[in-house]
C-alpha cells in the first residue's frame, strides 16, 4: 500500500529531530499515551484483518479471487511488526518536528491532500475518494476537540499550528498508515478493505484519542478555559438504541453520518455541472422548490413509461425529468425546482448510466434492458445517498451482480428464451412495476437473483472443471506420444532389423509404452521394465548362432515371451491378434540353430530384414505456427498479462463477436482454452495465435471489475477534470 495523494512527505535527509528533552514533559506525556492507544488499535485492525479477509476469499467467485486474498493475508502476518513499528515510529518523528517549530527551522511536517491529480488512473481515484471520505468523517464528527488539541498544542509551542499539521490529526494519522503500508504488495481491492479496517478500529476512536490528550493538556493548565467537549460515545449507543425519528421522509430510510460527508465530497465535484435540470420558462417566473417527496412520485409516474428494450428510442432522463417539471410549472404559474440535492443527485445518475451504456465491457445486446434501471436507481439515491458510498448497499449490488451475470452473455436468435435474460427481465420489471418508495425491494431482489446466478456458477464451474481437466490430459498424452516416439527412434533409427520386428514395435509395444507412461510415469519401474522388454527383443533379434550371447538365447526366451505377454495383456490387447506375431518371433529365435550359414533367419520364411530410416510418430504433429514475434513486442505482453478467469471478445466477423473466458493455460504446447458462460470450450488459441490476433484488433479483454465502481470513478474522474479547466 503506498500513498498516491498529494503528499509532500516527512524530509528525513534534512529534518534533525530534536533530543527528546527538548520537548515539554508534558507533550511527551500526550504522546506516550497516544502511541498506547493508536498500538492498541492497530493491534485490533490485524487481529480482525483475517477474519475480513478470510471472508472475502470465502465469497470469491473465482480461484484468482480467491488467492488474490490468502496471499493479502499472508503478507499482513509477515510485515505485522514491520508495520506497526513503522506508524509508531513516524508518529514520534512528527512529535519531534512539531517540537522544533517556532525555533527559526523550516517547517518539515507533511502537507496532507488526497484529491487525486488530473489524469489519475481509477485506483487513484477511489483511493481518493475512500480518503476523503474517511478525513472528512472525522472532521464533521471530532473537528471540536481535534481543534481544541491543536489550539493547546500550539499554545504550548508558542505558534499557531493548523489541524493538519497536528501529529494526532486524521491527515497525519492517514499518512502515517500510508507509509508504514507502503511495502504490502496489493491490489485495490485490498487497499481499500485494509484503509475500511483503519477507519474501523482507529479512527473510529478519534474522540477518546483527542479528549484524554486535552484533559492532560488542561490538567497542566494550557487554555483550560475552552469548554470541554462532551464524549459522543454514550449518546452513539443511545442513538443506536432509539428508533429513528419520524421525518415524514418516505419510508423513513436513514443515511448515516459518514456516507452525508462523502456525498457531500461528490457535491463540491457536481456543482459544476448543477442547473442542468429546469423547467422553461420565463426569467421572471417565481421559483418554487419541490419536495424530494413531489420528486418520487415525479419519478414514479415517469417509471411508468419507460420505454421496452426493444424500441429503439434513447430515454434521457433528465430531459423528460425537464419536460415534466416544465408542465407541472406551467399550471402552477410557478417555475417548479429541484433543490440543489436532489439535482446532484440525477446529475450524477445520468452520469453513471451514460458510462454504463457506453461500456464496451457490457454486452450491447443487454444494455437497453439495463438502461430501464436507470429511475429506479435515481430514486433509491435520492432515498439514500449511501448508495454512492457503500459497496454493500442492496440496489448497487443488484446492479453489479447483473453486470457479473451478464458479462458473457451473448445474443442469440432466440434470446428471449435465454434463461439469464428472462431472468434480468424479470428483476427490471419488478422494480419498474412494484417499487415505489420502500428501498427493501432491492435486497429481496438481490437475493433471489443471486439465487439463480450462484446455480448457474455452480454448473457452469463443474463444465469448466471437466473442460481443463479434459484439456490437461490430452496435453499429457501428446506429452507422452512424444516420449514413446522419441524413445523408439533413439533404439530404432539406423538399425537393420526383422520387419516384423519394427512394425510390432512402432504398432503394438509403442501403446504399451504409452499406457505405462501415462500411468506410471517415466521415473516408475513399471516404464523402466517396459523399456528393458524392448531393448531384450531387439538384443534377441540380432544375435548371431556362433557368440556366447546367442548360444544362451534359449535360456533367456521364456523370460522375455513372459514380459511381452505381460505388457499386451495390460494394454488390452488381443491375444488372437498377437499370436501371429508370437508364431514369427519364435521362428526369428529357432533359425539360428537350424543350420543357417549366416546366421540370420531365412527371407523367405519370417520376412525381410529393413533399415529403420524413418523417424517413428505416435501421434500428429502439432501445426507449427508461421509468424512468430520478439519476447517484447506489445501484443506478446498481453498475452503473457492473461490470466486465467478474465474474459476477452474475439471479432468473428464485420457483424459477429464471441465472449469467452480463459479457463486454462496448458503447457508445454502455450496453449489457451477459451469456454463460454456455461463452461463448454468454444475456442483454442496458441499463445503466438492471440498475439497476432491481439494485433490485428481481432481480440480485446474485457473489463471485469464491479461496474458500479467503474462507473463512479470514471464519472469522479471526469469532475474533477471539468473543475480543474474551470
Amino acid at each position: 500500500m503506498h500513498n498516491d495523494g498529494k503528499v509532500v512527505p516527512i524530509n528525513k535527509a534534512q529534518a534533525m529531530p530534536s533530543p527528546l528533552a527538548r520537548l515539554p514533559v508534558i507533550l511527551l506525556q500526550v504522546r506516550d499515551k497516544a502511541a498506547q492507544q493508536l498500538k492498541q488499535g492497530l493491534q485490533e485492525l490485524f487481529d480482525n484483518a483475517d477474519d475480513t479477509l478470510f471472508e472475502m476469499a470465502d465469497k470469491a467467485r473465482n480461484s484468482v479471487d480467491h488467492n488474490i486474498f490468502f496471499e493479502a493475508m499472508r503478507d499482513l502476518r509477515l510485515k505485522r511488526k514491520n508495520f506497526e513499528r513503522g506508524f509508531i515510529e513516524q508518529l514520534f518523528e512528527a512529535f519531534a518536528n512539531v517540537g522544533q517549530m517556532g525555533c527559526g527551522e523550516q517547517q518539515l511536517l507533511p502537507v496532507v491532500s488526497y484529491e487525486a491529480l488530473p489524469g489519475a488512473s481509477s485506483d487513484e481515484l477511489e483511493k481518493g475518494v475512500a480518503l476523503e471520505a474517511m478525513l472528512g468523517k472525522v472532521q464533521h464528527r471530532d473537528g471540536l476537540a481535534l481543534g481544541q488539541l491543536t489550539a493547546r498544542l500550539g499554545e504550548l509551542l508558542g505558534k499557531r499550528l493548523d489541524d493538519r499539521e497536528n501529529p494526532l490529526g486524521p491527515a497525519m494519522l492517514c499518512e502515517f498508515f500510508l507509509q508504514a503500508g507502503r511495502s504490502l504488495g496489493m491490489e485495490i481491492r485490498v487497499k481499500l478493505i485494509i484503509l475500511k479496517l483503519f477507519e474501523k478500529y482507529v479512527l473510529s476512536d478519534a474522540d477518546q484519542l483527542y479528549g484524554e490528550a486535552n484533559q492532560l493538556l488542561i490538567a497542566t493548565g494550557v487554555l483550560p478555559e475552552l469548554k470541554a467537549v462532551p464524549s459522543r460515545r454514550p449518546d452513539a449507543r443511545d442513538v443506536r438504541a432509539r428508533p429513528p425519528a419520524d421525518t415524514g421522509h418516505p419510508a423513513d430510510y436513514q443515511a448515516d453520518e459518514g456516507s452525508l460527508v462523502a456525498f457531500a465530497a461528490l457535491q463540491k465535484l457536481l456543482f459544476a455541472v448543477r442547473g442542468s435540470v429546469c423547467p422553461t420558462l420565463e426569467a421572471s417566473a417565481q421559483t418554487q422548490p419541490i419536495s424530494t417527496r413531489d420528486l418520487l412520485r415525479l419519478l414514479s409516474h415517469l417509471q411508468q413509461y419507460v420505454p421496452e428494450p426493444e424500441v429503439e428510442d434513447d430515454f434521457d432522463l433528465r430531459n423528460q425529468l425537464e419536460q415534466l417539471l416544465t408542465r407541472v410549472s406551467v399550471k402552477s404559474g410557478r417555475s417548479r425546482v429541484v433543490d440543489d440535492a436532489d439535482e446532484d443527485v440525477i446529475n450524477l445518475i445520468a452520469m453513471l448510466f451514460e458510462f454504463i451504456l457506453d461500456d464496451r465491457s457490457l454486452p450491447d445486446s443487454l444494455k437497453a434492458l439495463i438502461a430501464r434501471l436507470q429511475i429506479p436507481m435515481l430514486k433509491v439515491a435520492v432515498l439514500d445517498k449511501s448508495f454512492f458510498s457503500r459497496g454493500s448497499h442492496p440496489a448497487r449490488r443488484l446492479l453489479n451482480e447483473i453486470a457479473s451475470a451478464a458479462m458473457g452473455w451473448g445474443k442469440c436468435d432466440d434470446y428471449q428464451r435465454d434463461s439469464l435474460y428472462l431472468r434480468i427481465e424479470q428483476v427490471v420489471q419488478r422494480l419498474l412495476n412494484d417499487f415505489v418508495d420502500d428501498p427493501a425491494i432491492f435486497s429481496q431482489l438481490l437475493a433471489e437473483f443471486s439465487v439463480f446466478t450462484n446455480d448457474e456458477r455452480r454448473r457452469c464451474e463443474l463444465l469448466e472443471q471437466r473442460t481443463r481437466d479434459a484439456e490437461e490430459g490430452r496435453a499429457r498424452t501428446e506429452i507422452a506420444r512424444q516420449r514413446v516416439a522419441d524413445t523408439l527412434n533413439l533404439r530404432l533409427l539406423g538399425k537393420v532389423l526383422p520387419e516384423v520386428v519394427v512394425q510390432f514395435l512402432q504398432q503394438a509395444w509403442s501403446q504399451v509404452l504409452l499406457l505405462a507412461c501415462l500411468k506410471h510415469g517415466e521415473q516408475s519401474a513399471q516404464w523402466q521394465s517396459r523399456l528393458q522388454t524392448m531393448d531384450d527383443l531387439i538384443w534377441s533379434v540380432g544375435l548371431s548362432e556362433g557368440t556366447e550371447a546367442g548360444r544362451h538365447l534359449l535360456e533367456q526366451l521364456p523370460g522375455l515371451l513372459k514380459a511381452l505377454r505381460e505388457g499386451l495383456s495390460d494394454a488390452a490387447f488381443d491375444p488372437f491378434i498377437t499370436r501371429e506375431f508370437f508364431i514369427q518371433l519364435q521362428a526369428l529365435h529357432v533359425q539360428p540353430f537350424q543350420g543357417n550359414a549366416g546366421g540370420r533367419p531365412s527371407l523367405s520364411k519370417v520376412g525381410a530384414l529393413i533399415e529403420v530410416r524413418e523417424a517413428f510418430v505416435l501421434s500428429p504433429a502439432a501445426p507449427t505456427e508461421s509468424v512468430s514475434l520478439p519476447d517484447d513486442d506489445p501484443d506478446v505482453l498481453k498475452v503473457l498479462q492473461l490470466r486465467v478467469g478474465c474474459w476477452v471478445e474475439f471479432q468473428e466477423d464485420e457483424e459477429n463477436t464471441l465472449r469467452c473466458k480463459l479457463t486454462a493455460i496448458i503447457p508445454p504446447a502455450n496453449s489457451y482454452i477459451f469456454v463460454n458462460r456455461t463452461g463448454l470450450k468454444v475456442l483454442e488459441k496458441t499463445g503466438s495465435e492471440l498475439a497476432l490476433e491481439f494485433k490485428r484488433g481481432g481480440v480485446r479483454t474485457l473489463d471485469d471489475a464491479l461496474l458500479f465502481d467503474r462507473a463512479l470513478a470514471s464519472v469522479i474522474g471526469n469532475l474533477r477534470q471539468l473543475n480543474h479547466a474551470k
